[in-house]
């Protein structure tokens, strides 16, 4: 899917404050309906280290990738802080988040 990078705190800031929020068992997500899809992973020091920042948010840009989005959105990701991340739980729910929200196809 091709997407848009939010990178401007404004643009953090209003979606944080007018945004709707959908809860997964590894992460949050906060979405506002949009023109173009957008997307942005907020993974602050708490995580670790930049090495581990760097992989959860290579981790989450790629299961949103591979998300079928049925409406145009911009989104921020939150990860939950845990011992280990992988894939395919972030892939599971952005899938049920994205269903649940109505958001994706299908």
């Amino acid at each position: 899917m091709n997407y848009l990078r939010l990178k401007k705190r404004k643009e953090f800031l209003r979606i944080l404050k007018e945004g709707k929020r959908a809860y997964g068992s590894t992460l949050t997500v906060v979405y506002l309906p949009a023109e173009r899809t957008a997307m942005a992973v907020c993974v602050g020091k708490k995580y670790g280290k930049s090495v581990e920042r760097n992989h959860i948010k290579r981790l989450l840009r790629e299961a949103f990738r591979r998300q079928r989005l049925a409406v145009p959105v911009q989104i921020l990701l939150l990860p939950k802080v845990a011992e280990s991340y992988a894939f395919a739980p972030f892939c599971r729910d952005l899938e049920k988040i994205f269903r649940k929200e109505k958001l994706a196809d299908g």
